[in-house]
């Protein structure tokens, strides 16, 4: 609830719309991974990944004045058809390379070293990427050593001059006060991650 997200599609969208920038789109990147199992999913690719685009559609409301939802949702379909804005799941990178583009990593404490570690391969020339993410709000589960992926991923991050490391804490939640107090509260009594 700090606005990571918020902020990191601001600034690149803005940049990317910025004829004067070297960047021609934001590609933004997510793990398929539910925060608990729901089970088969029917659909095609297309429109199951469709689902994880909604967090994106709601930002693009916040950062574009439009007079009606109906213009919000053609600006959204208009930036990913000019190409401006992409979005991929970490199933299929492979083979990939992202050149002039703002690469963000969005709940990449969801993810599994293996995922990071292709993202991070994928960054071509004239390239930024971002990595947003709460290791605290993980839903990898403990037991199978995937948590740790994360974490090995942030110690190679830290060791290389290209990437500032920016934390957040509770006073910067900013979703709204209702959830401020709750994480405070979890936090003083022990519960925290």
């Amino acid at each position: 609830g700090t606005g990571k997200t918020f902020i990191l599609l601001h600034l690149a969208l803005k940049a990317v719309l910025d004829k004067g920038q070297p960047f021609d789109k934001v590609v933004l990147v997510r793990s398929l991974l539910p925060s608990r199992d729901i089970g088969f999913l029917p659909g095609t690719l297309e429109e199951k990944s469709d689902l994880y685009q909604d967090p994106y559609r709601i930002l693009i409301k916040y950062l574009f004045e439009m007079p009606s939802e109906q213009g919000h949702q053609i600006l959204y379909s208009k930036l990913i058809e000019q190409g401006s804005l992409e979005f991929y799941t970490t199933s299929f990178l492979r083979g990939q390379t992202f050149d002039r583009s703002i690469i963000i990593v969005d709940e990449s404490s969801n993810m599994i070293f293996q995922e990071l570690d292709t993202i991070m391969t994928r960054v071509g020339q004239d390239s930024k990427i971002h990595f947003s993410g709460d290791p605290t709000q993980t839903d990898l589960r403990k037991h199978n050593g995937d948590r740790d992926g994360y974490h090995n991923f942030q110690v190679i991050l830290d060791a290389m001059d290209e990437f500032e490391v920016v934390q957040f804490d509770i006073g910067d939640i900013i979703r709204s006060g209702l959830v401020r107090s709750y994480l405070i509260a979890k936090h003083n009594i022990g519960l925290s991650n």
